[in-house]
């Protein structure tokens, strides 16, 4: 069996103009990366009437089991195109931290890929060096403005503007800075987070445009003073030269699958500890573009899903016309205490208590108003009997599964899905959101615990108590929640699996993302900077004479 590399390696790749003629662009709205990768910048003098059909994919609570969540996108895409539609895809940019480490890359599997598979999981267009640089150019302003004699009067108490790098690097989690006498700045505790954390990529992703970037740039809160008055990103005069840095990261980048479907990859929030989607620029090119754009949501539906609906949709004008919720069997029977070891074998008691996961995460989608299709990935030690009990479950609560094998034979194995997707997204809906913009940050996170996790309440630490004080004393309480919570469970605990009940939220820091447009609130011990594993992925990837690389999925 062929891996994923090795298919990617032996794919029929379409120079990008060609792609971008498929997806019809003009010539001078891109500007190409080599032979297979180039930028878009939609010209607005081209009227345009394509008014897409958008189709989000999401998932149930991911398991070391494996769901194929990208695999089914890009498999979905490619399938809407055999039946006759024009589609487009809308992608994250996968992070090299997780390439390196143990969750892999965002770009499918098998003969469901976006490719050059490679060069996107690796550096791909600079789009995360540039973001990088950007966020840590705002760092060395803040902390050259303490070195030269604190005219803001920042409190380097009260600093929350960490640096950031792409790389798991837990060592990185707490450090001191400024040590090596007076030359050297001024000693204070800092830290890393991971890029994908950074309020850049959050701005990044939710930007309209060059200027919305720089004006959301000029918000980013980086310290308090000595006042306990907030010291922003404009207060130090840099936000030109860091919009500047970000010009051609703002471009969506067009790419291609292995059928030659055109696919858009930008941005890379995580979903577990930022919002987790896409660019709106990304979204709104392949809505302007084709018939149908079909994106996806980082992790689950409680974390992914629920950031799309409640952060990105009002950003962007447009609700999903359809959600699909990709699960599979083996990853179902895991939610329901059947061990890894022996998911191969048929435990209809196991799936059956693990359905009440998929159940949860379909009425969470629901709770929008939107139609909802479940996607069943299937893996060939799949039955009969386990994959009519997952079309029933999903049936009881007004959904409609439909199995799926993209990794294997790619759009031809998705065309059912197609058809179901399609018949869906042409039904009338109204969009319901979650919680309204007057909602309290008390009320908008009670809401989300309640009616998207299934639990019962939530608490807060003290220092969020105190923190919420302050934002509500700054006219800050009543903006969207991205909670930060693990991606494994539907409760901030990571070992409780399926579908907890009666359970509490613990939030135990806040913290403001202006910039971006809304508040973090950091449960249980989810972490900004993950760590590598015992075995990471870097171990395991090389690369020949002929510069071919190797052991990369």
């Amino acid at each position: 069996m062929k891996s994923d590399i090795e298919i990617a390696q032996q794919a029929d790749v379409w120079p990008i103009d060609q792609i971008a003629a498929r997806a019809g662009l003009e010539a001078r709205e891109i500007e190409p990366y080599g032979y297979d990768k180039a930028k878009i910048r939609l010209d607005p003098k081209i009227k345009r009437d394509t008014k897409g059909k958008l189709i989000l994919v999401t998932s149930i609570n991911p398991t070391p089991a494996g769901e194929g969540k990208s695999t089914v996108t890009v498999g979905l895409a490619d399938a809407l195109q055999l039946e006759g539609k024009k589609a487009m895809i809308a992608l994250r940019e996968p992070s090299l931290g997780p390439v390196m480490g143990l969750k892999g890359g965002a770009t499918g599997g098998g003969y469901s890929q976006v490719i050059p598979m490679a060069d996107i999981n690796l550096h791909f267009t600079g789009d995360f060096h540039a973001l990088t640089a950007a966020h840590n150019m705002l760092s060395a302003a803040l902390d050259n403005s303490l070195y030269q004699g604190n005219p803001l009067h920042i409190d380097q108490r009260r600093v929350i503007w960490k640096r950031v790098l792409d790389i798991n690097d837990r060592a990185l989690r707490h450090t001191t800075i400024g040590l090596g006498g007076p030359t050297s700045g001024v000693p204070r505790e800092d830290g890393f987070d991971i890029t994908v954390a950074s309020e850049m990529m959050a701005i990044l992703t939710l930007s309209t445009d060059l200027m919305d970037l720089k004006a959301r740039i000029e918000k980013i809160v980086v310290a308090y003073n000595t006042d306990k008055e907030p010291v922003t990103t404009k207060d130090l005069g840099v936000a030109g030269s860091l919009t500047v840095l970000l010009k051609d990261s703002i471009k969506p980048n067009l790419v291609q699958t292995l059928a030659h479907t055109p696919a858009i990859v930008h941005g890379g929030p995580f979903a577990n500890i930022a919002q987790g989607t896409n660019s709106i620029q990304a979204t709104r090119a392949a809505l302007t573009l084709a018939d149908y754009a079909v994106t996806e949501a980082g992790f689950g539906a409680d974390l992914g899903g629920e950031k799309f609906m409640d952060i990105k949709v009002p950003k962007l004008g447009k609700e999903p016309d359809t959600v699909v919720v990709v699960a599979t069997v083996r990853a179902l029977k895991h939610h329901g205490g059947q061990s890894l070891a022996e998911l191969d074998q048929e435990d209809l008691g196991a799936l059956e208590s693990g359905l009440d996961n998929l159940k949860q995460n379909i009425r969470a989608m629901k709770r929008y108003g939107i139609p909802v299709v479940v996607a069943v990935n299937r893996f060939t030690a799949d039955t009969a009997a386990e994959l009519a009990m997952v079309e029933k479950a999903a049936e009881s609560i007004g959904a409609t599964a439909v199995t799926a094998d993209v990794w294997a034979k790619g759009g031809e194995g998705a065309r059912e899905l197609a058809k179901m997707v399609m018949e869906k997204a042409a039904l009338k809906h109204e969009f319901l959101p979650l919680y309204q913009p007057e909602d309290s940050a008390i009320e908008k996170m009670t809401k989300i615990v309640q009616e998207i996790y299934g639990g019962a309440a939530i608490e807060l630490s003290e220092k969020a108590k105190k923190q919420l004080a302050i934002f509500s004393k700054n006219g800050w309480d009543k903006l969207p929640i991205v909670m930060a919570k693990t991606q494994y469970s539907l409760s901030d605990d990571a070992k409780k699996l399926g579908a907890p009940k009666n359970f509490t939220v613990h939030v135990r820091e806040l913290v403001p993302k202006l910039g971006a447009g809304f508040l973090v609130a950091l449960t249980g011990n989810v972490l900004t900077m993950p760590g590598l594993p015992k075995h990471p992925a870097a171990m395991d990837i090389d690369i020949d004479e002929k510069g071919r690389i190797k052991g990369l999925f």
